[in-house]
């Protein structure tokens, strides 16, 4: 295995291993090392079944069901369908997942530690790839924030809500997202979590925020919850942490949740199709007990 970092703050390409197969203890420490060092992975030129995405991730902790509930493979619950495309008049899958920036699953008890998105069909127009995914370092991010907010905002909680996230999808043109149920919003209460974690991988801080989830600084009056919020949004995509990755077809795409936020690219019209199939990796095996909250 060989491991090339990118030339920004984030991103890695890691050669010679084949997803298909179980993973050697080597590669998987090798592996989880990358992610919390690079914050994000490619493996190049992946040919896997549903059932071999499923089972790689799946090395790295208790896979998510989506709390939605929609466009699931048909064996594998776990695998989750990210496409543009069409059958019988009717969409195979979510068309428009992540099109703004978010880290998944900060609205739920137990965060996410890691996505794993293999490309089977990516769109091109003049030889380049569209729908590409930016993602944001929020190690940079925490070290960059002014000393005088570290200190005001040590100890303190946001609040994450999930419909936050899918009612302003909701309002995009187009959308053909249903409000969500009063079941799915049983299942997904808001939460809350400290604004700095610890990176269980890295020993660091991290800034654990996020504009697709975070609604309120619960230790805060609201006006300077807002205020810090709105600070901490437009400063944690300042473009010296961001890098966006270039897909290719058979490309398997792996990031950090706890070290990252990311941004699906809306570049691509609805005959450029897109079909992407994506599991979500719970931070069970990583996260210490005292963050889920």
């Amino acid at each position: 295995m060989r491991i090339e970092p990118k030339a920004a703050s984030l991103g890695a390409t890691i050669y010679g291993v084949d997803l298909s197969m179980p993973l050697t203890p080597d590669n998987h420490k090798a592996i989880e090392q990358a992610l919390g060092q690079y914050g994000v992975v490619s493996f190049p030129d992946q040919e896997l079944t549903a059932r071999q995405l499923r089972d790689f991730s799946a090395h790295f902790g208790t896979l998510e069901i989506n709390v939605a509930n929609l466009f699931h493979d048909e064996q594998y619950p776990e695998v989750m369908i990210l496409s543009n495309m069409k059958e019988n008049g009717k969409p195979i899958g979510l068309s428009d997942a992540g099109q703004d920036w978010h880290t998944d699953m900060s609205y739920s008890k137990t965060i996410a530690f890691s996505n794993v998105l293999y490309g089977i069909q990516i769109p091109f127009r003049d030889g380049k790839s569209l729908g590409n995914t930016a993602f944001c370092n929020m190690h940079a991010a925490y070290e960059g924030l002014p000393e005088e907010l570290k200190a005001e905002l040590a100890g303190m909680t946001i609040t994450h809500d999930f419909n936050k996230f899918w009612d302003m999808m909701r309002r995009e043109k187009g959308s053909t997202r249903p409000p969500l149920t009063e079941e799915q919003r049983r299942r997904k209460p808001p939460v809350s979590h400290p604004v700095f974690l610890t990176h269980p991988i890295t020993g660091r801080k991290v800034l654990y925020a996020n504009p697709g989830y975070s609604m309120r600084i619960n230790e805060l009056p609201q006006a300077r919850s807002d205020e810090i919020l709105q600070f901490l949004f437009t400063h944690q995509v300042r473009e010296e942490y961001c890098y966006r990755h270039q897909w290719a077809q058979g490309d398997v795409l792996m990031w950090d949740n706890i070290g990252t936020i990311h941004n699906a690219v809306a570049d691509y019209g609805p005959d450029e199709h897109r079909l992407i199939k994506r599991c979500q990796v719970m931070a069970d095996e990583y996260f210490p007990e005292q963050y889920e909250r």
